[in-house]
């Protein structure tokens, strides 16, 4: 039996070539795990003495060639391959274990160069991989290290006389290295060995494909993503509905870490997607930032100068809405915060860090779940939507930054007053993450009122008025952000008879005119910033 090992991610790899060395079989192997191999004592077959060829061009090219591929592909029951391999000195190969350069590794580094990035994409490995994936009735093909153990154990199960491998009945004895034999690596293995090759292969090239594209200008013509099963879940929107959990290769969700609780649902993860994008404005801030988060829109969010401060004036919001909620803080999270967390049902918590003694607290709440995952201020790549039969496809959004208030104008003839700006960037920086129509009220750096999902903006309003006065907040004083513009005045005609003193919105409507003087007749201070954050 002949192994063929090459791979750049070495976990395991001595103990396994030393365990297949044990089994009898003969180890071929290039360039660094030739040498790791023959420093840790197992007997190595350097590629070059196969081939007749030396590595060359940098290692560029050192397995394409017919004595590795033929030996790869050739069909054991096949008279006409069998007849090839004899008449042109090819020995089979029976086992590959190869993975492949670490280009997704390196292009995540700062400073990678583009020759940098292009010398680590693998030829040789894919190749290899997919001659024996194809002919995986013959040969086994093992891409991924975990995988050492179970190939071990079904060769060890199925370990018989050299010559007898099941499939090469009628084989000649003159042809030098056929296999010793694969029984106890059931078809069914090879097979799902063979596919978990494609996945990796398509993986690594749609990495590839995404390098190369992506600071290009335009949209490419195609956009290829590879996404990786994280985790099945219990159901998904409804208990009808079966659902997984599938990541693609960038920062995010498949980044997190469970401390504690039972397993996360499909709402669960959906509502800590728009938890940490309600905190991302604020991720690096010195002040502690908490979203309170119901069917993926903030029923909460404040600022404070700690985390239990945050999230008490978070909560004031509407205590009643927070009930069976998701809560993200853009920063660690305390004693302090997780004693003030203690006395009100939450499914999910998550923040970027958690001191000992908070997690003490939070873990005396046997289904609470708690994550660790810090919300990215600026997240890369591209937002899906999916729709029947497609994709919609659009730059993120990124989080509203104090940077684009050079863009901001006063329309009004009320200028605001310094508290009124804090105040406005801060509510400004909080309904982006509301869905659409979207209207919040502010006082000191806190929501006290949030219109959600309205069909109207002018209902938006009523209901953030509604729901402020509904919790016992007086939004006398308050400010205003429109995640959109005013279409009319009546919107601008129910904050000002609530007492709203100031207002944020994008502007654009060809009815501003009517919007600013609206908000000139009863004194309010209107900013304008030119762009609209539509949360659907």
């Amino acid at each position: 039996m002949r192994a063929l090992v090459s791979v750049s991610d070495k976990r395991g790899v001595v103990e396994f070539a030393r365990e297949l060395a044990a089994l009898g079989c003969e180890i071929v192997s290039t360039g660094g795990t030739a040498d790791t191999l023959r420093k840790a004592g197992v007997p190595v077959t350097p590629i070059e003495q196969v081939t007749g060829f030396p590595e060359m061009m940098d290692g560029r090219v050192k397995t394409l060639h017919p004595k590795v591929h033929g030996g790869l592909l050739a069909r054991r029951g096949h008279a006409g391959d069998r007849a090839a391999l004899q008449q042109h000195g090819i020995t089979p190969i029976d086992l590959v274990a190869v993975n492949l350069y670490p280009f997704r590794e390196t292009i995540a580094r700062p400073g990678v160069t583009f020759e940098q990035a292009i010398e680590q994409i693998d030829i040789g490995g894919p190749s290899m991989l997919r001659s024996a994936a194809k002919n995986h009735q013959d040969v086994i093909v093992v891409v991924d290290p975990d995988d050492y153990p179970v190939v071990l154990s079904a060769l060890k199960s199925g370990a018989v006389a050299p010559g007898v491998s099941p499939g090469t009945a009628g084989v000649s004895p003159g042809i030098a290295g056929v296999s010793p034999g694969i029984a106890g690596v059931s078809p069914e293995l090879r097979r799902e060995l063979a596919a978990k090759v494609f996945a990796h292969t398509a993986a690594y090239d749609a990495a590839i494909h995404g390098y190369l594209v992506r600071d290009r200008p335009g949209w490419p013509e195609r956009i290829t993503l590879a996404l990786e099963r994280r985790q099945e879940l219990r159901y998904g929107e409804n208990p009808h509905q079966a659902a997984a959990l599938y990541a693609v290769d960038e920062p995010g969700i498949r980044d997190v870490e469970q401390l504690h609780g039972k397993e996360l649902s499909f709402n669960n993860l959906l509502d800590v997607d728009a938890a940490l994008a309600a905190v991302a404005p604020w991720s690096g801030s010195d002040r502690a930032a908490c979203a309170i988060i119901k069917h993926t829109t903030p029923c909460g969010i404040a600022l404070g100068p700690v985390p239990a401060a945050a999230y008490e004036r978070a909560l004031a919001t509407d205590r009643t809405s927070a009930f069976g909620s998701v809560i993200a803080f853009n920063a660690g999270v305390d004693r302090a915060a997780a004693e003030a967390m203690r006395e009100l049902f939450v499914e999910v918590v998550v923040a970027p860090a958690f001191r000992d003694d908070a997690l003490g607290v939070l873990r005396e709440k046997k289904n609470l779940r708690v994550l660790r995952l810090a919300a990215d201020p600026d997240p890369p790549g591209w937002d899906f939507k999916r729709i029947r039969g497609g994709f919609l496809v659009q730059e993120r959004s990124r989080p509203a930054r104090a940077a684009a208030e050079v863009e901001w104008k006063v329309v009004t003839r009320r200028s605001p007053t310094e508290a009124e700006w804090t105040d406005l960037r801060f509510a400004w920086a909080a309904v982006g993450t509301v869905k659409s129509n979207a209207i919040l009220l502010a006082q000191r750096e806190a929501a006290i009122g949030i219109g959600a999902g309205q069909m109207s903006r002018v209902d938006a309003s009523f209901l953030a008025v509604h729901k402020a006065r509904q919790q016992g907040h007086d939004p006398a004083g308050a400010v205003l952000a429109s995640d959109a513009f005013f279409p009319f005045a009546d919107g601008v005609e129910e904050a000002a008879r609530a007492g709203v003193r100031a207002i944020i919105q994008p502007g654009g409507s060809v009815n501003d005119a009517e919007v600013i003087a609206a908000a000139d007749r009863h004194g309010l201070a209107m900013v304008v910033t030119g762009v609209r954050q539509f949360r659907h």
